[in-house]
């Protein structure tokens, strides 16, 4: 039966900081091609066991992380995407988080912006609307980081007249 999907291995060694893979094209697998091979460094490999599992402990409760959500209203500027992926990492460094990636998509004329800031502590996102003057963000942060240090940079960036922020922490242990 000929596989479907890409193979994919990584090794580490004790003393490496980056893990090598090896990536097998589908296509040669799926037929009597020969294989081809990629290698790729990997940004971040597998967690070494020594190394925190990033849950927080406070107030005597232990739970993943504290997910923000807020709604601006009257804002401005929400369909500037250069600004937008400014202002995503200036929130990111508020927050004392590590940035892994952003990718944000501008729709057609007039239209909104959908973004993700990918952390290695979770995520920032944002979703606008500039015919209502609205952006929606969310920010799900672990560990150390301070996502509540973040708003200070959209509100910045933005400058909304109304501003409504909920936080819940995620993953509660009882």
């Amino acid at each position: 039966m000929a596989k479907t999907l890409p193979q994919i291995t990584a090794t580490t060694e004790a003393e490496a900081t980056t893990a090598r893979a090896e990536v097998v094209s589908v296509q040669a697998l799926a037929s009597s091609a020969p294989q081809r091979t990629q290698q790729l460094d990997l940004v971040h490999p597998s967690p070494q066991p020594e190394q925190n599992d990033y849950w927080i402990e406070r107030d005597g409760l232990t739970f993943a992380g504290i997910h923000i959500i807020i709604d601006m209203w009257d804002a401005t500027n929400l369909d500037d995407e250069p600004l937008m992926q400014r202002t995503l990492r200036q929130a990111v460094v508020d927050a004392g988080a590590t940035l892994l990636h952003i990718h944000t998509h501008k729709f057609s004329q007039g239209g909104g912006i959908s973004g993700v800031a990918v952390l290695a502590e979770s995520h920032i996102s944002v979703h606008t609307w500039p015919e209502r003057d609205f952006a929606a963000f969310d920010i799900f942060m672990c560990g150390c980081a301070e996502p509540m240090r973040a708003i200070a940079a959209l509100k910045h960036a933005f400058k909304p007249r109304h501003v409504n922020v909920v936080e819940h922490k995620r993953g509660i242990a009882v």
